[in-house]
């Protein structure tokens, strides 16, 4: 698996000072990526290697060496997920900030590379945020990446799971209060990582990312990808 903070492996526990009595403990990260939690619904015949990076594009995926990484353990009949866009979109954010012509070139090289490898790579469109108008209604926030994703997929002739769709209905479905309840939303002393309390619309919890990772299971189904689909726990 390869792509953004919204896939990575997050920290199980990180080292605290509590608030009374001053001593370090272990407070459980309550942060999430869908791609960490993917292996529970899974048998011990698949091994997940996460790759994701927070904070990485396409872009600097390649740039900071990470694709090579994936490219050289990668083997014949592998499965590879790939999803970004996120930051790829990010034109505010200069460091990770990927043109929609580098995005196409560098997903098409993701593709070609691991099909020459013998691998079978899979297309994810970015997971939604939760962004709602004042009148509730959801709010896009990835633009033309989509269809870039969906076209590379099209184009190169490999399965395309399309988990903003699929993520978007979920959180419309829920509407602007309820959405909260998938992401990162604490209240101040709720969890000693983040003792102010946090609103993150784009991060998931537990609760999130596990309902993420079961629509990309979904997707495999719809995909007819038996392979996977059949190392899918009761």
């Amino acid at each position: 698996m390869m792509g953004d903070s919204t896939m990575a492996n997050k920290l199980i526990f990180k080292v605290v000072n509590d608030n009374i009595s001053g001593d370090s403990i272990f407070e459980p990260f309550p942060e999430k990526g869908w791609g960490q939690l993917l292996p529970a619904f899974l048998t011990e015949n698949v091994q997940v290697k996460n790759y994701a990076k927070n904070g990485r594009s396409s872009r600097t995926f390649i740039g900071e060496g990470l694709w090579q990484q994936v490219i050289d353990g990668l083997q014949s009949g592998d499965y590879l997920v790939i999803q970004f866009g996120h930051n790829d979109a990010s034109k505010e954010k200069v460091d990770r900030y990927t043109t929609p012509e580098e995005y196409v070139r560098n997903f098409t090289m993701f593709v070609q590379e691991a099909k020459a490898k013998g691998a079978k790579p899979i297309i994810c469109t970015s997971v939604a945020r939760r962004r709602f108008d004042q009148n509730g209604t959801f709010q896009d926030s990835h633009g033309e990446y989509l269809d870039l994703a969906r076209n590379v997929a099209i184009s190169e002739g490999i399965p395309m799971i399309d988990m903003y769709e699929k993520s978007k209905e979920v959180l419309t479905r829920l509407g602007d209060e309820k959405s909260k309840s998938l992401f990162l939303h604490l209240k101040p002393g709720e969890n000693l990582n983040f003792p102010e309390g946090k609103i993150d619309n784009t991060h998931f919890n537990e609760r999130g990312a596990l309902l993420m990772a079961s629509l990309f299971l979904e997707g495999l189904k719809e995909q007819n990808i038996t392979e996977l689909t059949g190392e899918i726990k009761e």
